[in-house]
């Protein structure tokens, strides 16, 4: 079974940092591509950031010069870095990944259970 657990999220002050972390775990044969995504109340899930196994990077234009996607295929690990938070960048954010698991051909769709993070103005 191949799990995504999200880390890192909490509460900040408007204009400062944090590193949220996504680490999947379980029968994994391969990573493809891993991203973040975020919900706020009363709002539809947005993409934030989306990185391929390559190393090529998408970003939603609201985080553009701000957020940093990054990951360590070694450890199947991504990395969201936030600076400048805004308190508009408060929501749930999810970790989200296409994973190849062990004995299988094709890559399925896995989602961790969310970290909030909330930026104080």
């Amino acid at each position: 079974q191949v799990r995504l657990v999200e880390s890192g999220g909490g509460l900040v002050q408007a204009g400062g940092s944090l590193r949220l972390t996504c680490a999947a775990s379980g029968a994994i044969f391969a990573v493809r591509t891993m991203a973040w995504y975020r919900q706020a109340p009363g709002k539809q899930r947005e993409l934030v950031a989306r990185i391929t196994s390559g190393g090529s990077t998408t970003y939603g234009d609201s985080v553009k010069g701000r957020f940093t996607i990054s990951r360590d295929n070694g450890r199947n690990t991504g990395y969201l870095q936030m600076n400048s938070l805004k308190p508009e960048d408060t929501a749930v954010y999810y970790c989200n990944s296409m994973v190849v698991p062990h004995g299988d051909y094709d890559p399925s769709d896995y989602w961790g259970q969310g970290t909030q993070v909330t930026v104080s103005s």
